[in-house]
Formats: C-alpha cells, sequence, structure tokens
C-alpha cells in the first residue's frame, strides 16, 4: 500500500511559485501585479508567522512588530510545515521581494570551504601560470595599495596583489586547507605567514575597494593602460577560478562589473579621479541584480550567510532538531568572546524568532541551547555532519556568517578562525586531501 505524503505548505508554495515565475508571461506582468500574485501565496504558521517565498528564490518571514520582511531560513519540524496554511493579505509585498526569472535560474555555487575538498589540479595549474606570467613587474610600475601593502612582501608588484585579491574576494569562505596548492604558490611573495594554524588558513576576504584602489592608484597616478592590465588580470583569475562553484557566483559578478571597463565604455576612467569608492560604486552598479554582496549590503549578506548555515544544518531534521535554533546558538557562540554588545548591530537583521534565541543563548549561561556549543574545541557529537561534504559545507557556512558578522559590526576577524568553523576542522583533518586528484566534490546551495 502507498503511503500518502503529508502535506508541506512550504514545498508546496515553492513549487507554484517556481511554475508561476518560470511562465514566459511572468516578466510581462505590471510590477503591482507580480507582487499582488505573490501576496496570494503567503503562507501563516500556527505560531502566527507570515513567510512567503520572494527574490533570491528564497523564504521570507515578516516581523509583526514593524511589518518588515527578514531573509530567512523556513521551519523545518514537518509538523509545522504541514500545519501552513495560505492567507490572504490585503497589503502589498515589498517590490524589491517579488523575484524575477533571474532569481530562480541563477547559480548559488557551493557554500564549502577549502578545507576538505581541494581546489582543483587544473584550475590551481593555470593560476600558477597567470603568477608566472607576471614575473619581473616592477614595483615602480605596479605599486601596492591598501592591505596588500601589509601582506606581501616589499618587492611584490600589484599583479600579484590583483590574483590574490580576486581569489580571496571571489571565494565564498576563504578558509583554506593549510597544505592548499592554491595559497603555497603565493609563499615566496608573503610578507609574513598567514593566519591560521598547521590545519586552516583562516584568511580574511579582500574588499571590492581594494581591488578597485589597485586600478584607480594607476589611472590617478597617469598609467591609465597599467591600471587596464591589472583589471584584466582580475577578470582573467575570475575566468579561471569559476570552474569551482565555490569561486564561481562571485567571479562571474566581478567579470560582469568591470566588463565594461576593459571594454572602455565605462566611465571608470574618468570616476576614478574621485577616489577609490567612486570606481567601486561604478562596478556595483553593474552587479547582477541576484547576486548579494557584502560590499553592496552587508546586512542583507550577513542574511544569506545565516540561511545557509541553517541549510547546512538540515541533517539534524531527522533527529528531531530544529536547524534555526542550533543555528542561532553556533552563532551565539561565535560572539561570546566578543561580549553580548557585539550582536546589538546584528538583531536588526533577524527575523524575531531568531534574534530572540541568538539574545537569551547569550544572556543565559545555563540555556539549554549552550549544549550545542563547541566544548575543547570540538562539536557535540549530535551536531557532527554525517559525511565529508556535509562537514565542508558547515565549515563554509560558519566562517562565512563569521566574516559576514564582523563586517556588519567592525569587529576583526579573529586570525585563529571562529569558534564554531574552528570546530568542525576535526572532523576533516584526517580525510583533508581529496580522494581523487583534482576532483573538488563541492556541496551545492539549494534554490
Amino acid at each position: 500500500m502507498t503511503a500518502v505524503r503529508q502535506w508541506d505548505g512550504f514545498d508546496a508554495i515553492e513549487r507554484d511559485a517556481r511554475v508561476m515565475v518560470a511562465d514566459p508571461r511572468w516578466a510581462a506582468l505590471p510590477l503591482p501585479a507580480r507582487a499582488q500574485a505573490v501576496a496570494l501565496r503567503t503562507l501563516v504558521t500556527p505560531d502566527g508567522g507570515r513567510w512567503l517565498f520572494g527574490t533570491h528564490a528564497r523564504w521570507y518571514r515578516q516581523d509583526p512588530a514593524d511589518g518588515r520582511w527578514h531573509l530567512t531560513a523556513p521551519p523545518a519540524d514537518p509538523g509545522t510545515r504541514a500545519a501552513a496554511h495560505v492567507v490572504q493579505v490585503t497589503s502589498m509585498v515589498p517590490q524589491h521581494l517579488v523575484p524575477g526569472v533571474h532569481d530562480f535560474t541563477s547559480d548559488r555555487g557551493s557554500v564549502q570551504g577549502f578545507v576538505g575538498p581541494d581546489v582543483p589540479l587544473t584550475i590551481t595549474e593555470r593560476v600558477r601560470e597567470l603568477i608566472a606570467s607576471q614575473r619581473g613587474r616592477r614595483r615602480e610600475d605596479f605599486p601596492l595599495t591598501g592591505p596588500f601593502t601589509e601582506t606581501f612582501a616589499g618587492e611584490v608588484a600589484s599583479p600579484v596583489a590583483a590574483i590574490w585579491g580576486t581569489l580571496m574576494w571571489c571565494a565564498y569562505a576563504p578558509a583554506f586547507d593549510g597544505n592548499e596548492v592554491l595559497l603555497s604558490m603565493f609563499g615566496e611573495f608573503l610578507a609574513r605567514p598567514l593566519p591560521g594554524d598547521e590545519w586552516v588558513r583562516w584568511l580574511p576576504p579582500a574588499s571590492l575597494e581594494d581591488l578597485a584602489a589597485l586600478y584607480g592608484e594607476r589611472v590617478r597616478a597617469g598609467h591609465p593602460e597599467a591600471g587596464l592590465r591589472l583589471v584584466a588580470l582580475m577578470a582573467d583569475t575570475a575566468g579561471v577560478i569559476r570552474g569551482d562553484p565555490r569561486f564561481r557566483p562571485r567571479a562571474d559578478a566581478l567579470v560582469s562589473m568591470v566588463e565594461p571597463l576593459l571594454r572602455r565604455t565605462g566611465p571608470d576612467s574618468s570616476v576614478a579621479h574621485l577616489g577609490d569608492d567612486a570606481v567601486r560604486q561604478a562596478w556595483l552598479s553593474r552587479r547582477p541584480p541576484h547576486v548579494t554582496l557584502p560590499d553592496s549590503s552587508p546586512g542583507e549578506h550577513f542574511q544569506h550567510a545565516v540561511y545557509d548555515l541553517v541549510e547546512t544544518l538540515g541533517f539534524l531534521v531527522p533527529k528531531g532538531a530544529d536547524p534555526r535554533a542550533v543555528a542561532a546558538s553556533l552563532l551565539a557562540a561565535d560572539l561570546s568572546p566578543f561580549g553580548a554588545g557585539t550582536a546589538h548591530p546584528l538583531y536588526p537583521w533577524l527575523d524575531p524568532e531568531l534574534r530572540h534565541i541568538l539574545h537569551v543563548v547569550l544572556a543565559e549561561s545555563s540555556h539549554p541551547l549552550r549544549g550545542c556549543w563547541p566544548r575543547s574545541g570540538r562539536l557535540p557529537s549530535a551536531l557532527h555532519p554525517p559525511d565529508r561534504a556535509g562537514a565542508a559545507a558547515l565549515l563554509g557556512a560558519a566562517y562565512a556568517t563569521g566574516l559576514a558578522w564582523c563586517r556588519l559590526t567592525g569587529t576583526a576577524v579573529p586570525e585563529r578562525g571562529f569558534t564554531t568553523a574552528s570546530a568542525v576542522v576535526h572532523r576533516l583533518t584526517h580525510e583533508r586531501d581529496d580522494p581523487v586528484p583534482g576532483v573538488s566534490g563541492t556541496f551545492p546551495r539549494h534554490f
């Protein structure tokens, strides 16, 4: 006898929304009509929470206090999902939450860090060729700018920094195996050892302004062609590393942003004289609409990182645990060494439930959810991901979340990593290298 599948309101609305947006007539509808169609598919859960499936093909929950919609992963409990039902709403859905076709077709890449699955050999060798092609460049012709002056030795020229900066900016979560070939090839250029330990290099990401500054400095110095060569090198590097899903979304975005400059059709050369932030803004104005970057909206980027973290904890559902609550608890574990006040700028970006959980777990030393916190540098056994791919994904999402809240709060990235991501390393240290050379086996993000 065939078992009857339980109704799942979230799955049903998501399927319906995908069909609706994929219809060729969707894009031709006036925006108010599309907003109304989304509003008619609003779900309400037994706790009174209202949910809608919108832009970025992700869920949003409404804050009853002020009516704002927060990007947040949906509940995982089967009973809650089965009890969700469509509610008729009279208020209009904000237009920025109305999905377009690109929201449902874009490549989300992978949430993994670079610990466990190595960067494929085909990519590392092509990056090595790019570096080799820049040997002999003089620092007088290509000076370093910004944080690159601290990263690289005194004689290193900016083309090497352009390659490095592109790698760090494009990486979803730049936590690397300490033996990763992609990093070791830069060893001769570095001014000091990379932050981390014998297992992992916990690297801070480069910002888009760091990359823009390399170009802007050359333009203002009267050498625009040298600036163009640096930008072309960034695009070439992005084109190489996009073969790894952990780089691909931002690599594609970077190419889209600098392509008009390389075709000499953008205003970049003129705005460079206004400063590096003006170049950054010019690049961001050409950002693909489906890509959210920390450089354009640190708050939204933090929301997406937390969403990813919740999804990587989906393996807990069969155990009866709530991935949303566990994610909030692990976020609290990462924040706790920095003081409770560090969390204050994050609260406005969390939905009411996650906001409450984060607050009480930080405030109450005996709260039961503190049982999720790593002890002696290791995760509780109940939180161990079931396989290598899942562990690399949890490590990557946890590190990306840490970087996101550091940027949002102005906190310096800790050189030894964050509590949660560091604890996941022990699940991977005995199998850091790929079983098949050059095969990445990355953990894809879900649409």
